[in-house]
């Protein structure tokens, strides 16, 4: 396992489009997690936008974020089909495969199981044409969807090739979710993995799980879930996942820091990662210990 399995997210970081993709590029990386919003607001539009990722030669691991798109009606499931289109063509401008769409939070959204289904699938064929693949990811405070076994229940209903999963470690410690679930799911299904851990051992209700999801995740090795992170990475290892690892960390420190301290940062994560977890061959306490120099 080498660094190239791992890629970094521009939230991470502060500063203009360009600078955030040389800081990751300089770290080592070689993929990058793009938003719509660091294209849609570069100061150059959107061809500049595409333009910059292109020149940077970072491969960009996947689209976000696609939100409450699922169980709606009349005019809202309209407003949203229109906005998943737009998402979706910028995604193929990008040369980007995986676009991540969140479990709904709207209280407006159907709690019915097939229609989520129905509608994800009607998400997938839109994607299909420009080759893109879906990935769905449980918000660990969505109202119907809040763990990864529901999200692979529905993706599982909605049954459509592009149509997979997306697994966030944030969201799997914040609902107590157990690591053993991930044996019902289909490897080739998982279609990103997100990796992140923060400070505190629980986060109790739903305004809790956002604000510290929103704000103060930290880079995997640095939290007090380190332990937890590389037995999820062994498990989803073991499952037969071959694919991305996205560091998803949302930090309001970090954006307050020099852009190459927060990409080390990173890289000492990535390291840590490859070399002491994914290459042995059972997780012990010394390999479980982060020890993020």
């Amino acid at each position: 396992m080498k660094i190239g399995e791992f890629g970094m997210d521009t939230i991470s970081l502060a500063g203009p489009l360009e600078a955030r993709l040389a800081a990751i590029k300089g770290a080592g990386f070689d993929q990058v997690m793009l938003s719509a919003r660091d294209i849609v607001g570069h100061a150059g539009g959107v061809d500049a936008a595409v333009a910059a990722v292109r020149a940077s030669g970072l491969r960009v691991t996947g689209f976000q974020v696609l939100r409450d798109f699922e169980g709606l009606s009349g005019k809202l499931h309209a407003y949203k089909l229109d906005i998943a289109k737009a998402m979706i063509t910028m995604c193929a401008a990008l040369g980007c495969k995986v676009l991540l769409a969140c479990s709904s939070t709207s209280a407006h959204a159907s709690s019915d199981k097939r229609q989520l289904a129905r509608d994800l699938h009607k998400l997938s064929m839109l994607a299909l044409p420009h080759g893109i693949q879906v990935a769905y990811e449980a918000l660990s405070w969505g109202r119907t969807v809040n763990e990864f076994t529901t999200a692979w229940e529905i993706v599982a209903l909605a049954d459509s090739p592009n149509l997979g999963i997306a697994i966030d470690s944030f969201h799997i410690f914040a609902s107590k979710t157990s690591i053993e679930d991930l044996d019902m799911i289909e490897p080739w299904k998982i279609f990103l993995v997100q990796l992140s851990d923060f400070m505190w051992q629980e986060a109790r209700t739903f305004e809790e799980r956002m604000a510290t999801a929103r704000t103060f995740r930290v880079f995997p090795g640095e939290g007090v879930h380190s332990d937890e992170l590389a037995q999820l990475v062994v498990a989803l290892d073991r499952l037969g996942y071959r694919g991305d690892y996205s560091f998803e960390v949302f930090n309001d420190d970090y954006q307050q820091l020099p852009l190459p301290v927060v990409a080390e940062r990173a890289r000492r994560s990535a390291m840590w990662l490859a070399e002491d977890v994914l290459q042995r061959s059972a997780p012990t306490r010394q390999l479980l210990n982060p020890r993020v120099r």
